[in-house]
């Protein structure tokens, strides 16, 4: 799955990476509404403690906080929270679903990007770090530094 540009991200959760070990990621579409794509065009999004669940056989996605503009319409009521289903095919559902049967096991969004016109959602599988897992993970950045910095002193 090619990477999305990086001045094309609308919003990302950066501590799922340091929070979940991930195995498996997706790229689903998200069923939105006028007033949340002028938001996402302004940059209004936010993707902390994000998931996916699945109900009858679709994938929605909880937690993904949209905040309408100051000048959104009067008669649209904005729910800045509201589950947004996402836009997968048959087999990625049929995925999903079997990996979040298993227990310890979540789907969780990564970044949400503009690809052309389309908004596009980047989902993972993923099981939970422990505590000293993350302490690990933190040391091995930390000596990964170090080393670069000597690098570069030379």
């Amino acid at each position: 799955m090619p990477k999305p540009n990086k001045q094309r991200i609308i919003a990302r959760n950066r501590k799922a990476r340091f929070d979940y070990a991930f195995d498996r990621f997706f790229e689903a579409g998200i069923a939105l509404e006028g007033w949340e794509v002028k938001s996402l065009r302004a940059g209004k999004a936010n993707l902390t403690d994000s998931y996916v669940i699945m109900e009858n056989g679709e994938a929605f996605l909880k937690g993904l906080r949209i905040d309408p503009l100051a000048s959104a319409s009067t008669h649209v009521e904005p729910d800045a929270e509201r589950a947004r289903k996402l836009l997968l095919h048959n087999h990625e559902l049929g995925q999903i679903y079997s990996a979040t049967q298993t227990k310890g096991r979540t789907c969780i969004a990564l970044s949400i990007y503009w690809r052309a016109h389309l908004v596009k959602c980047e989902i993972g599988l993923a099981v939970g770090r422990k505590k000293v897992d993350k302490r690990n993970l933190l040391r091995e950045r930390e000596t990964k530094r170090e080393q670069e910095r000597t690098l570069r002193s030379r």
